[in-house]
């Protein structure tokens, strides 16, 4: 069998679940000390270490010194698209703009009974930076689902990097960066291109916060800048949960776990059922559907070691483990799914019944496919449009307000021991009464 089972049925089941979850997380490499250091090098000697990075990783033999595409090229490089594929980046380009249009905050202000102007508004940030992994590999899917919440914010300067030095760059990708009005494009991937837009050098403009997934590397130098620049979240490999019942097809169910765990051998695919017999027919169909597979090996090695069958009979207990694993991607085919929607706490994107595969998600339904893994969809969401505007208060108090409101400010000031808090009230109300 490829998938091992986990039998949930009792108070140790909890524990052998979280410890099969842990698992997959100490296995993914800690790169942060050899981060800091191409980190740091990169603020010291800008464009020189960016470039001396991005050959030494890509093995790439070049004397090139431009670091970015010119406007010609990506408009030469942009028309080499495939005419099916600019249809498919156009539709799903509406679609998700059509979604992220709804999620758009609306400011307000209102007076309070003693006059006072109390405001909160939005305002866009300014500068973003795009990370899109893999050169010629690389999706455009990546590139919209980034760039269009940060569109509909009102994001005024949109910078994407990806690895391209030898000038090789799907063209769909450089399709969809037009589309979604990218100011500039930079051939650099790894590391050493997330420290060049977190602190700026010649070449790279300095943004305000970056976002877009990429390999190890990538995710620690985010966490590492963060602070300096935003970010979007610190992701790590793909993963989906599948509840399913007798009444599903299991051929669906392993062509949705093999569609997670081709993404990278650590990416986790997890069928959650009530019988044995569907977790073994399930696992009958994965042998057949992953022998026509491409990218056979890796999902294989994905399920083998990071997949798992949980079996239990308890819909409680189907939400309890839902809400434990806390997966990135949540697929239900049961005769129950509304029912279970009601009671998860803990996912990032639901997908509800069997013409709504994951792969829907990722490229055309609408919502955003940049959502939290292992376990972080405990208390984060979704890229939204939300993640590319600032908020602000506005606070305007009357003359009625600070004489009503006082007393009250300056016992909590004096409660806290910060008496010139206590002061700078005093000091406006008509006694004028200064603490010596």
């Amino acid at each position: 069998m490829i998938l091992k089972i986990l039998r949930y049925n009792n108070i140790r089941s909890s524990n052998e679940l979280k410890f099969f979850l842990n698992k997959r997380k100490s296995k993914q490499k800690n790169q942060t000390t050899s981060v800091i250091k191409i980190l740091e090098n990169v603020k010291k000697k800008g464009d020189k270490a960016v470039l001396g990075y991005e050959k030494k990783f890509s093995k790439i033999k070049t004397n090139t010194t431009k670091v970015f595409f010119s406007n010609k090229e990506l408009n030469n490089i942009s028309k080499k698209t495939n005419k099916k594929i600019k249809q498919a980046i156009d539709l799903a380009y509406n679609r998700i703009k059509n979604f992220h249009n709804k999620q758009k905050f609306l400011s307000f202000n209102y007076k309070d009974k003693y006059k006072n102007m109390l405001s909160y508004k939005y305002i866009p940030i300014e500068k973003v930076g795009v990370y899109v992994p893999g050169g010629t590999a690389s999706y455009p899917s990546t590139v919209l689902m980034n760039c269009i919440p940060a569109l509909v914010a009102g994001v005024k300067d949109i910078y994407l990097t990806t690895p391209s030095l030898d000038s090789k760059i799907n063209p769909a990708v450089v399709y969809a960066a037009k589309k979604c009005g990218v100011k500039k494009i930079y051939k650099t991937g790894g590391a050493h291109s997330i420290a060049a837009l977190a602190f700026g050098t010649k070449n790279f403009e300095k943004v305000d916060k970056i976002v877009g997934p990429g390999n190890a590397f990538v995710a620690s130098a985010k966490k590492e800048v963060f602070g300096e620049v935003g970010i979007d979240m610190v992701a790590g490999p793909s993963e989906v949960s599948i509840v399913a019942d007798n009444y599903a097809d299991p051929n669906f169910i392993a062509a949705d776990l093999i569609a997670q765990a081709e993404h990278d051998i650590y990416a986790q695919s997890i069928l959650i059922t009530n019988s044995l017999k569907f977790i073994k027919s399930v696992n009958l169909a994965l042998k057949k559907q992953l022998k026509k597979l491409p990218k056979k090996k890796i999902a294989y090695k994905s399920l083998k070691n990071f997949g798992l069958a949980i079996l239990t009979n308890n819909r409680k207990k189907i939400v309890e483990v839902i809400n434990i694993i806390a997966p990135e991607h949540l697929e239900l085919f049961t005769k129950y799914n509304d029912k279970i929607i009601t009671d998860v706490k803990n996912a990032g994107s639901i997908f509800v019944g069997k013409y709504s595969p994951e792969a829907m998600g990722d490229y055309i339904a609408g919502p955003n496919h940049v959502l939290p893994t292992s376990g972080t969809a405990r208390f984060s969401s979704g890229l939204s449009v939300n993640d590319f505007l600032k908020r602000q208060s506005v606070i305007k108090i009357t003359k009625t307000g600070i004489e009503r409101l006082s007393s009250s400010v300056i016992n909590l000031a004096k409660h806290e021991n910060l008496d010139g808090h206590a002061n700078s009230i005093k000091i406006r109300l008509k006694k004028r009464k200064i603490i010596g």
